[in-house]
């Protein structure tokens, strides 16, 4: 059975307009070709940043680890058995001052692990997760989703690309702070609708 994994990044909850898209499309594909759904709440904070001795930990073989790097480097191996898991990526994030929640670069630094999710080739890094879809959910109040203020959806689909997730698509509720909010909301959910359909 596919399963897809639903990556939410918001601190708004169910208020989250990015939140409630990624859900959305999430569940509409689930129901649609009936994967089951991963879930994870990068909101929720309990991501630690990498640190001098969780890198390390990392990079070590799961069989040569000591008792301590073995501790560190569980959330990372959960986080990259998820992602391995997943034929569907839903990413679901908002706009922070023009880029992506720190929660969500803590992510990226866990699950980026050389000779695991991407390698070292003579010609430069490869992905190894290819074959796999991404969506990504984003909402913005006041920065234009691929301007040239955006730099989150940018580089999250560079992200992905270099573990090898190149079929990327984003689904936008930009400018989302003004008097006509509701239509780009209702227009981004007609975008997922039209996915789901």
């Amino acid at each position: 059975m596919s399963n897809i994994l639903h990556l939410s990044a918001s601190i708004r909850g169910d208020e989250s307009v990015s939140d409630g898209l990624g859900k959305k499309l999430a569940e509409g594909l689930a129901a649609k070709s009936g994967a089951s759904i991963t879930a994870r709440n990068l909101a929720a904070n309990d991501l630690p940043f990498i640190s001098e001795d969780r890198f390390g930990a990392n990079l070590t073989p799961a069989a040569d680890r000591t008792p301590e790097q073995a501790e560190l480097a569980a959330i990372a191996d959960t986080l990259i058995e998820e992602l391995m898991a997943a034929d569907t990526v839903v990413f679901a994030t908002p706009i922070y001052n023009f880029s992506v929640p720190a929660t969500v670069k803590a992510w990226a630094d866990l699950v980026a692990r050389a000779g695991t999710t991407f390698e070292y080739t003579p010609t430069g890094p490869a992905g190894l997760l290819e074959g796999k879809k991404a969506y990504i959910t984003v909402a913005s109040g006041g920065t234009p989703v691929g301007s040239d203020m955006d730099f989150a959806t940018s580089w999250l689909k560079f992200f992905l690309g270099f573990l090898g997730i190149k079929d990327v698509q984003v689904i936008a509720a930009d400018g989302i702070m003004g008097e006509d909010a509701a239509d780009k909301i209702a227009a981004a959910h007609s975008k997922v609708d039209a996915i789901i359909a």
